[in-house]
């Protein structure tokens, strides 16, 4: 057996642990390689699981949004764009009936859907550590996203003809509507006075008349929305009034007809309304509003003015009996309760009102050309009972038509108890077609057209109206 030199062993024995040596750090850089690999695929899976966490916070926002939308169709929301000319009963512009809080709700889901995610990659790229971090650490999947939008319950905006509106100015939103309105009529009156000694022959006066009676109202109305189903509204209206009668009489060797003129000017009867939606409604279902006016007694009440009288205007012994002035307003205060309805079914809208008014009679006396008063005791005037039915319908995003029939059926006058001599019910009928076009956002325009259908109603009747909101 051969023996190696102990120096030999030594170096064998070197070269050996050094070659362990390496073995053992090659590994442990192997390991550190495995570690930093893992750690990295870690990074990769906690911004892949962020990212689908976004994803998931986007898909929630879209489904909101696409629930928002489609309550709003289902109450109307289509009706409104596309009819009134961007505007409803109200005054108000498209986009301005939608409640605050629907508003507020679509502010808190809208930014969500359309701001990127921080942690978006492009396709095909890792991102890395640093992209991971800028990660909102409030990113997790139980996280509440925004807030569920209100649905806007108001009912469809259509072309206004009749006074009282069907659709509510919404909260803290004020309408300022500057309004005119031209009414014409005319009316022959036939006054026989004598006695008949065979029924072909009458002895007396025979008086043919002609009545045309011209009035010009303009005002403002104001409308504030206090909540989104009550609303307040105040109207000041002045008005100008003229009156022509003419007449001949015959059998007094009158060779032409006389005229007689008058007129007056002033601020009219003041009325305030309050008005309620009492239901939401919706396509295919009736939207009920209920309102109580009150009207005063701020214009000059026909009692006020001097009439063509001298010693009395009962008996109409001299003078005409006719008034010197027009008066500017009824004289007497009144309280006028209704109900408003409106029953959408597409493309059109119906509508309609009723209503009674009841007047609050007073002791009431006429004022002679001397300035002597001729009391007439305790006056009563008759109640009123109104109706009147529409049809609204669109015709593009800004403009819109409507039609309907307005009613009115008042009461006989009463005086101290009696019903006034001469003093009968009378109807009014008048068919209405009014249009409505949007200005601007917060501004449109609406015309109607009234045409009397009973003699006793005016025979033409022009109103414009330019609600505008703030």
């Amino acid at each position: 057996m051969t023996h190696l030199p102990y120096r030999h062993i030594s170096a064998i024995s070197y070269a050996v642990l050094l070659m362990f040596s390496s073995m053992v750090h090659a590994q442990s850089l192997e390991d550190q390689s495995a570690q930093e690999n893992v750690a990295t695929l870690r990074r990769e899976l906690d911004a892949r699981i962020k990212e689908l966490d976004v994803i998931k916070r986007k898909l929630a926002d879209e489904e909101a949004n696409f629930a928002r939308l489609s309550r709003a169709l289902d109450s109307g929301k289509l009706e409104t764009r596309r009819g009134a000319g961007g505007q409803d009963i109200n005054g108000l512009p498209v986009g301005a009936g939608a409640t605050p809080d629907a508003a507020a709700a679509d502010q808190n889901v809208a930014p969500s859907a359309a701001q990127p995610a921080a942690g978006d990659a492009p396709a095909g790229a890792a991102p890395n550590a640093s992209s991971a971090s800028q990660q909102p650490e409030s990113a997790t999947p139980n996280q509440p996203v925004g807030q569920a939008p209100v649905v806007d319950s108001r009912p469809p905006a259509v072309a206004p003809i009749f006074d009282q509106p069907g659709v509510l100015t919404p909260r803290h939103t004020l309408v300022v509507e500057p309004y005119f309105q031209f009414a014409y009529s005319s009316e022959n009156q036939l006054s026989l006075v004598g006695y008949t000694i065979i029924p072909a022959l009458l002895i007396g006066l025979i008086n043919v008349s002609e009545v045309k009676t011209t009035t010009l109202t303009g005002g403002v109305a104001f409308r504030y929305g206090l909540t989104n189903r009550l609303e307040f509204e105040v109207r000041v209206p002045y008005v100008y009034q003229t009156n022509d009668t003419v007449a001949r009489q015959i059998f007094t060797g009158a060779a032409a007809n006389s005229v007689i003129s008058s007129s007056g000017n002033g601020i009219g009867d003041v009325e305030m309304t309050m008005r309620y939606q009492l239901n939401e409604g919706g396509p295919d279902k009736f939207y009920y509003v209920g309102w109580l006016r009150f009207k005063t007694a701020t214009g000059k009440s026909p009692f006020d003015v001097v009439t063509d009288c001298v010693t009395t205007c009962i008996a109409n012994t001299t003078g005409t009996g006719l008034p010197l002035q027009q008066p500017t307003g009824s004289g007497f205060l009144a309280i006028n309760p209704g109900l408003t309805w409106l029953f959408p079914t597409d493309p059109v809208v119906f509508f309609g009102n009723f209503s009674y008014l009841h007047s609050f009679g007073k002791g009431e006396s006429l004022t002679l050309i001397d300035g002597v008063q001729e009391s007439l005791g305790h006056v009563q005037p008759g109640d009123i009972w109104g109706f009147n039915i529409g049809m609204g319908l669109a015709l593009n995003e800004k403009a819109s038509v409507s039609i309907g029939y307005d009613q009115s059926i008042i009461l006989p006058t009463s005086q101290n108890g009696q019903t006034v001599t001469g003093s009968v019910r009378a109807i009014l009928g008048t068919l209405l077609i009014g249009y409505s076009y949007r200005l601007s956002p917060k501004t449109t325009l609406n015309f109607s057209i009234g045409a009397g259908l009973t003699r006793d109603t005016p025979d033409l009747t022009l109103t414009l109206r330019v609600p505008m909101s703030f």
